[in-house]
């Protein structure tokens, strides 16, 4: 039973394709294959790697990684095809007119995305999104499953072939490697993750400079990539970058450290529409590893946030509100530390992957006794 996973966008140890969905699956018996970008061909935790060049722009990925991609997926003779890209649904229905099971697995909001693009000219980013939907959904009827990260998502599509998969954290794999309670840390506040104008490091950087130094000599920790690049000298003149201390990008065991250092765990997105239905991984690593939040006050959120009692909600583009915030909680260390225990808690009972990877087993195996029953008769 041979399955593989396709994308073109993320690189061959993403935390959600590779940690969680594949190693899930290897475990579970299945024999997998990843086509990713990566620098090699390789074999890691028992999963073969096909690596493909990372394409940083959409046509090279159109004209050259999409036709890669497909070429070494089907030299690969698997039984399910499981893609990862919305650029790779032209893939996903050759596949199918090929005779093999294909799942598409839907990280993103995509519609709701292009509403907010600045790559697209206002007045044509409506008819773009509806376009987009229209497409995402009649394809949908050549395809065998559609595995969606938020619930949001899979409403959109037929609920006989949907099933939602959050990228909830793999239970256990945050939590500090030594035991230090929140009052003994340093006044730190921590992000994790691509660092944007939209996801907030403009507000962040101005509540820093708000925090009175001499009293409380706060520091920000960024851990990720600046989107665009250039973005990082940009801030250098914000008085706020003075607090700041760039970590750049981290693998699991550098994000474990970075989080183990931190009082509070920053994510005030915008109100963008993609985001006010999402579910931000980062908000439940920092749950995982036993910190409060402080989080953009949308509806979704709250209701995740106030029902754990884990963090504290604030206007995302009031860089005041953050200040306040953020303040309040090094000035009450212990409402922090229980904040924090409550989310760790919430993880272990309900927002954690171990829950997540029975959804996506049972899929698969669904799909393997249809086609076993099929065999059967035909034989």
């Amino acid at each position: 039973m041979k399955v593989v996973h396709l994308s073109s966008i993320h690189a061959a140890d993403d935390p959600r394709i590779f940690l969680k969905e594949c190693i899930s699956l290897k475990k579970s018996g299945y024999e997998v294959v990843l086509i990713a970008p990566h620098s090699s061909n390789e074999i890691v935790c028992g999963i073969s790697i096909r690596a493909i060049p990372m394409e940083s722009s959409l046509s090279k990925r159109l004209f050259c990684s999409i036709w890669r991609i497909f070429r070494k997926a089907l030299k690969e003779k698997a039984d399910v095809y499981h893609f990862h890209d919305p650029e790779l649904i032209i893939i996903g229905v050759l596949l199918k007119l090929f005779g093999k099971y294909v799942i598409r697995d839907i990280h993103e909001d995509l519609p709701l995305q292009l509403l907010s693009n600045p790559r697209i000219p206002v007045f044509l980013r409506k008819v773009v999104s509806i376009i987009t939907r229209i497409i995402e959904y009649v394809t949908t009827f050549f395809l065998d499953g559609i595995i969606a990260a938020t619930p949001t998502i899979g409403e959109r599509f037929p609920h006989n072939k949907t099933s939602v998969v959050q990228n909830f954290p793999i239970l256990g794999e945050f939590e500090p490697s030594y035991a230090q309670s929140i009052d003994k840390r340093s006044n730190t506040a921590v992000y994790i993750g691509d660092i944007t104008i939209i996801r907030g490091i403009n507000e962040m950087l101005k509540a820093f400079s708000l925090i009175p130094k001499q009293e409380y000599q706060a520091r920000l920790l960024l851990a990720g990539r600046f989107d665009p690049p250039e973005l990082e000298n940009e801030l250098e003149g914000n008085p706020g970058w003075r607090k700041t201390f760039f970590k750049g990008w981290q693998d699991r065991e550098g994000i474990r450290q970075v989080l183990s250092e931190a009082k509070v765990g920053l994510v005030v997105l915008h109100p963008r529409p993609n985001y006010l239905e999402s579910y931000p991984i980062k908000l439940f690593e920092y749950m995982s590893a036993g910190i409060p939040v402080v989080a953009s006050d949308f509806p979704l959120w709250r209701s995740i946030i106030e029902k754990a009692n884990c963090g504290l909600l604030v206007n995302p583009l009031d860089p005041k509100a953050i200040a306040l915030a953020v303040q309040w909680l090094f000035d009450h260390p212990e409402r922090a530390e229980k904040m924090g225990l409550n989310g760790r808690r919430s993880i272990s009972e309900r927002f954690n992957w171990g829950c997540e990877e029975q959804k996506i087993l049972k899929m698969y195996n669904e799909l393997f006794l249809h086609e076993n029953t099929k065999y059967n008769e035909d034989s």
